[in-house]
């Protein structure tokens, strides 16, 4: 997420691949905004709501701790299919914590949502920042491009999105490079080494990771689309020293190939978003219901990726 604009302002921009009525829906329709509003491991039950201008939600956020968060959004202005206002994070006694912007549109059969919350000041901004990404706030929207794939299609997904300061050639280069990739992939703590590295379309690269605690696992990436500087395609593997694929080592049940799309999308000169989204391939349903399980990990590992990402740009 990117100040955008006014320092008192948070912006977001996701595009989402579902019709405008899906993404419309999902927001409205209090069962389907219930599979998905919050961060991961929360979930949510409404008490009212009347969606219209002037109109009010009233709902719980159960937290993963089993601790509640009562919330009552007023509406200032809802226009179906393109734009609300609320006022997001209040209740009763408590004043809002910021206003939300979100403009619906139509983008060739995909969805646009953009996103700005305007806190009281510029400090207060910041200090939101820190807490959304602590709180794994961001994961909310990531939450909802997963839903909207399964409602279509059936299909289970993963999806993390993050905007970088960086020109979006320079973050290109820092996924296709090993040498670049090396220094933000590997999970906090843990460094990488590539033995073999072949970044082209059909290639194929080893690797060995070396956790925290001195613990080697080796994996493979396959290229299967390299389209500069916008998109990315490649499936992982883990696999033995002797580059045989095996069973992920801290898993019982997982995925043997995960399929990862990384797409990138200039915001400005100087800035890029990426969007990432890994679903499983040819998976068992005890496979797949561990992927589900481990979405939660999976954004921790991504979002600790990311920041280092971020500071090596």
């Amino acid at each position: 997420m990117a100040a955008k604009n006014k320092a008192n302002v948070l912006s977001l921009c996701r595009i989402y691949d579902a019709p405008l009525q899906s993404v419309w829906d999902a927001w409205t329709v209090p069962e389907e905004v219930a599979q998905w509003w919050g961060p991961r491991g929360f979930t949510l039950t409404t008490h009212s709501r009347d969606l219209c201008t002037g109109g009010h939600w009233h709902y719980t956020m159960h937290g993963p701790d089993g601790t509640d968060y009562e919330n009552t959004t007023q509406y200032l202005e809802v226009v179906p299919m393109q734009r609300m206002v609320y006022d997001h994070g209040g209740h009763k006694d408590r004043p809002p914590l910021f206003r939300m912007t979100a403009l619906f549109t139509e983008r060739n059969g995909q969805t646009q949502l953009d996103l700005s919350m305007a806190f009281a000041t510029p400090e207060v901004a910041t200090e939101m920042r820190g807490f959304i990404k602590k709180a794994g706030g961001e994961a909310t929207w990531d939450r909802l491009g997963e839903y909207l794939v399964k409602r279509q299609t059936g299909a289970e997904q993963f999806f993390i999105a993050r905007t970088f300061d960086a020109a979006i050639d320079q973050v290109y280069e820092m996924w296709t490079d090993p040498d670049h990739l090396a220094q933000w992939l590997p999970p906090t703590g843990a460094t990488m080494q590539f033995l073999r590295a072949e970044p082209r379309i059909g290639g194929t690269s080893f690797y060995a990771m070396t956790m925290a605690d001195g613990t080697v696992m080796h994996g493979r990436l396959s290229y299967l689309a390299l389209e500069r500087p916008s998109r990315i395609v490649y499936t992982q593997q883990f696999c033995d020293e002797k580059e045989q694929v095996i069973r992920a080592p801290f898993f019982a049940c997982w995925p043997r190939t995960m399929v990862t799309t990384v797409e990138l999308v200039s915001e400005a000169p100087d800035r890029t978003r990426v969007s990432l989204r890994s679903e499983p391939r040819d998976a068992s349903t005890p496979d797949i219901a561990e992927f589900i399980k481990q979405r939660g990990n999976m954004t921790k590992g991504w979002t600790g990726s990311f920041d280092k990402l971020e500071a090596f740009v």
